[in-house]
């Protein structure tokens, strides 16, 4: 199952429609949905954990925990809206556009994406565009 946390004002409209979608991202990739949470976030709350637990002393938009076994995929994706909202100024995208492209980015790392890189990195903007065009076909 897809779960939407908040642990800011920030809220999803219609979170059926971009679970449909997470699920579709997942199985499109040959593998199969388990347990994934996303926890929207604002910086000062996904800066503490990228300290705690990664030792990074950073701002970033997107910290995920990956709990994937065999082909299920499980995991929790933090996401600082804040960061969101600053990438789609400096991108010149809509918030909506990169929100997609992030919370896209997290579940892609689960389906074995990385982006460490020059390569990997391609690759992986490349299924994030694949992926987000998906959200506006009909489920």
């Amino acid at each position: 199952m897809i779960f939407f946390n908040y642990e800011t004002d920030f809220q999803l409209v219609d979170e059926a429609k971009y679970e449909d979608w997470i699920e579709e991202i997942v199985t499109s990739e040959g593998l199969i949905a388990g347990d994934i949470s996303y926890i929207f976030c604002d910086d000062e709350y996904l800066h503490e954990i990228n300290v705690k637990y990664l030792d990074h002393d950073t701002l970033t938009d997107i910290i995920s925990f990956d709990y994937c076994e065999g082909k299920i995929v499980s995991g929790d994706i933090f996401l600082s809206i804040e960061r969101v909202r600053e990438n789609a100024k400096e991108f010149n995208v809509s918030f909506d556009t990169e929100l997609l492209r992030v919370m896209s980015h997290g579940v892609l790392h689960y389906c074995g994406y990385k982006d460490k890189s020059v390569e990997d990195e391609r690759v992986m903007r490349s299924k994030e565009e694949e992926k987000m065009a998906m959200f506006h076909v009909e489920q």
